[in-house]
């Protein structure tokens, strides 16, 4: 609602306004409802892929179809082991018991799909880059990129045995995996969890994410 009315009162001063809702998240709806899904940390690489586009000096047709394209080629799944508290509303927006462990939660708290005993780094990694794959099929021999995300509350160094194990299982399959990138990119306040965005590439946006760009978290040349 925000967006769209953001957009209307920029017609309103002449200024032209196109909009690209990511669908990236596999766990909010099944295969084959995907301009249902909700965005989720896979609108990293949105930004970041329409964002280099613009700076060669393409029009706004053009940045939309890689925002599109990319929102397309995108899949992420997380698990959360908290919470978390949103100020206005003061108490957790969800629950968890001792041990348990949320999968498929929405990046601003709305509760997964399926709750059971917390997994070892190996057992969420697998259970994620699977569920992605069956959505996405990637073929032996291609190239993605991984962004392995942190929800507030992870340490970093969790964030590497994840990808660790990713990189193993996508290595295992003859897939290449061309770039990178841990670290808290899209947070859900204090949360404990994590989620996996892949990327599948192709030429063009290939060349697109080597890109050099400057973020307030990370400076690339």
């Amino acid at each position: 609602m925000n967006f769209d009315t953001s957009a209307e009162l920029a017609d309103l001063d002449n200024i032209r306004v196109e909009t690209v809702v990511a669908t990236d998240d596999v766990a909010s709806m099944p295969k084959g409802y995907e301009q249902q899904r909700r965005g989720v940390a896979g609108l990293f690489y949105l930004y970041k892929l329409a964002a280099a586009k613009a700076e060669t000096g393409a029009d706004l047709e053009e940045v939309k179809r890689i925002a599109e394209k990319a929102n397309s080629r995108v899949r992420t799944m997380g698990v959360a082991l908290s919470p978390c508290i949103l100020p206005a509303v003061g108490h957790p927006t969800f629950q968890l018991g001792e041990g348990e462990m949320e999968v498929g939660m929405g990046i601003h708290g709305e509760p997964g799909i399926q709750r059971g005993s917390i997994q070892t780094a190996d057992e969420v990694a697998a259970t994620i880059v699977s569920a992605i794959l069956e959505d996405m099929p990637i073929e032996k021999g291609e190239k993605v990129s991984v962004l392995i995300n942190g929800l507030g509350a992870t340490p970093l160094e969790e964030l590497y045995i994840v990808y660790q194990a990713v990189h193993n299982l996508l290595a295992d399959r003859g897939i290449d995996i061309d770039s990178r990138y841990i670290g808290e990119f899209a947070t859900s306040l204090e949360m404990a969890g994590l989620s996996v965005s892949i990327l599948y590439l192709d030429d063009e946006l290939g060349r697109l994410m080597e890109a050099p760009f400057v973020t307030p978290f990370r400076i690339q040349n």
